[in-house]
């Protein structure tokens, strides 16, 4: 059974409004250990409780997913700032340096003609995520 600190594989199908957006099923399962936090805690909570072979159908709030999309997560970046190759296009993915070096994705959401509007949320922040989940195995 499915319970804290257990290491389990499983299969899942991830989608939002309708749309697939991950997938394991033409992979190897998904391997985490359980109470790690390495997973967001409405897919873990499902999860427990759950027995080899069971499949599970559920949906995971934001507030239990990758939270509320922050609107201080939005900013108007000039298009000077950006490097000079690149041709700024709605979707596409930069990668931002913070102050210690670290690299973040933002997504452009909006282009404008002398600036871009980049959103630091994660892309699945402010979503519901729909899971159709199979545990294959619990080690």
């Amino acid at each position: 059974m499915v319970t804290e600190g257990k290491l389990i594989k499983v299969s899942y199908t991830l989608k939002v409004n309708g749309d697939v957006i991950d997938s394991t099923n033409e992979g190897e399962p998904f391997e985490f250990r359980v109470g790690s936090s390495q997973v967001i805690p409405g897919f873990e909570k499902a999860l427990i409780g759950m027995k080899a072979g069971e499949k599970k159908l559920f949906e995971v709030t934001p507030d239990e997913g990758y939270g509320q999309e922050n609107p201080e997560g939005i900013h108007e970046v000039s298009k000077d700032e950006l490097p000079p190759d690149i041709k700024p296009e709605v979707g596409m993915t930069l990668y931002a340096r913070e102050p210690n070096g670290q690299t973040i994705p933002v997504r452009i959401s909006e282009v404008k003609e002398d600036a871009v509007v980049v959103n630091f949320n994660h892309p699945l922040a402010g979503k519901n995520l729909n899971y159709e989940v199979e545990i294959i195995e619990i080690l």
